[in-house]
This record gives C-alpha cells, structure tokens and sequence, in this order.
C-alpha cells in the first residue's frame, strides 16, 4: 500500500484520498482588470460548493506555436498583479516558470510554481524550484510515460523540498493530437504525491490551425469527470468568459459561465470515488 502524501497549500491540504481541489484560471494573464474580475468570480463560484481553489494564470507563453502570438505581460509586470490577487482574495496563486532564474523572485510572490510539460525533464530548473521550498506542480510531458514521473519528482525531492504535485495533461498520439490515458493516474499515484489532472490541455490540438493550437473544450467535462471517478487529488482547468477571443488556448478553455454547472457533477462524483477506492 503506497503511502498518501498530503501537501499544503496555504489552508488547503491536497492529497489523492482528499475531496478535489481545483486549479483555474485564463491561460494568459491578460491585464490586472481581467485577473482581478476572474479571480473574484472563481472564488465567489468555488466558495458556493465548497471547492479548494488555487488561481492560475501564466506571465509568459514561453512555448507558443507561432513567434508571432502573444506571450503575456511578462514577469516584472505580473507579479504584482498576482500578488494582490493572492492579498486581496485570499486564495493561493500558481504560475509557471520557465529558466531556473525565475523561480526565486516568481516564489517571493506565488505559492505553486509550475514547471511546464516541455521542460519537466530539465534538471536545473526542478532544482531551482525545488530548492525554493514551495508547492511545485509539475505538468507530464506529452512524450513521457506516467511511471518515469518518478525520476522527475526525486529530482525536486533531491533539493529536501517535497512538495509536489504530479500533473497529467496528455499524451502525444499521432501528429497534432494527445489522448488521455486514465492510468496514468493511478500509476503516477504510486508515488504517493498528489496528482493533477489538467482537463483542459489535455483536450489541445498542438499546432493545429497552423500558427496556433486548436481544441475541442466539449471535451473537458469527459476528462474531467473520467479522472475524478478514477481518483485524484486536484482538477487543472483553465476558463475564460470569452474563450473565442483569449490570446492564447482559447478553443479548449471552459466558458466561465458553464464552470458552476460542471463544479457541482465534478463534487458529485468525487464523493463518490473517494468514499470507495479503486486504489
């Protein structure tokens, strides 16, 4: 029997065998109007039904299709934005970093660093995050197997810092296409760190309409009910009240208006699995 690792996030305890905690947000940090407007309603939504809510947004798209698509604000612009969502709502705050030189002005301001899929095997920059000491969520890249995430958290581990979150966002199946494999979850679990299923780049078409990636965000309730019934510690899902016009992941972010709906099947189904365990 593997033991369950609990991590803290400020008041929030997450663990695989503990009621789901949700990670969500715009994929882009679009402007200090538009976060403090997102973040507010996603606590207002998630405090209704008694959801954990940890606020994501990303600086920097560093990995865009395109060389001519937006990236975001950039880091010196951003942080204080993301500092006074995380004072003024109370709720932690997660966003990605890039080089290992971002992690320790990125960690004075959030409380989740996020390492993206494209660079979960890049050693300096999990010992970077690591040794900041905070909540590290590391996305599976789209061309590994969910038992080598293992190597990938003893690295993190390495620095003393065990605070991990292991994050499944698909696999790479064909050319433009991921497929989700609902063992990951459990294999990844193994581990016994809390696991993450991101439902929404999980359903991405990368570099699908040529000069950006495509989705299919109709989708995203399938993944994200399949990996509650399975079993798992958090739920990833980026959302936009306008999607269509977001400069970035637009086509597999959920509208904000569809996400209370969704939330309240999601609660549901999760009483459920956690009360009877597969694992």
């Amino acid at each position: 029997m593997t033991d369950i690792r609990t991590v803290r996030i400020r008041d929030l305890d997450v663990a695989n065998d503990k009621p789901f905690m949700l990670i969500a947000g715009p994929c882009q940090l679009e402007s200090r109007e538009h976060a403090l407007e997102m973040s507010q309603a996603l606590v207002e939504i998630t405090a209704k039904l008694g959801i954990g809510l940890v606020y994501k947004t990303s600086f920097d798209k560093a990995n865009r299709t395109s060389v001519s698509t937006a990236r975001g604000l950039g880091m010196e612009k951003s942080l204080p934005i993301l500092a006074e969502v995380r004072e003024k709502f109370g709720c932690p705050v997660l966003t990605d970093v890039h080089t290992a030189e971002q992690c320790a002005p990125v960690a004075e301001v959030v409380d989740v660093l996020q390492i993206p899929a494209f660079l979960c095997r890049q050693t300096d920059l999990l010992l970077a995050a690591g040794e900041t000491g905070k909540v590290i969520n590391v996305k599976k890249g789209q061309f590994l197997a969910p038992w080598d995430m293992k190597n990938v958290a003893a690295k993190i581990a390495s620095t003393g810092n065990e605070n991990i979150l292991l994050c499944e966002r698909g696999a790479s199946f064909g050319y433009n296409t991921l497929v989700s494999d609902m063992r990951s979850l459990p294999i990844m679990a193994q581990t016994g760190y809390p696991v993450v299923m991101d439902a929404t780049h999980s359903v991405q078409q990368p570099g699908g309409q040529g000069t950006t990636s495509g989705g299919q965000r109709e989708f995203v309730p399938v993944l994200a009910r399949a990996a509650l019934a399975v079993g798992v510690a958090a739920v990833f899902m980026e959302t936009h009240e306008n999607p269509d016009c977001a400069p970035s992941d637009g086509p597999n972010m959920v509208k904000l208006k569809d996400l209370p709906a969704l939330l309240e099947t999601m609660v549901a189904i999760d009483r459920i699995a956690k009360a009877n365990p597969i694992f």
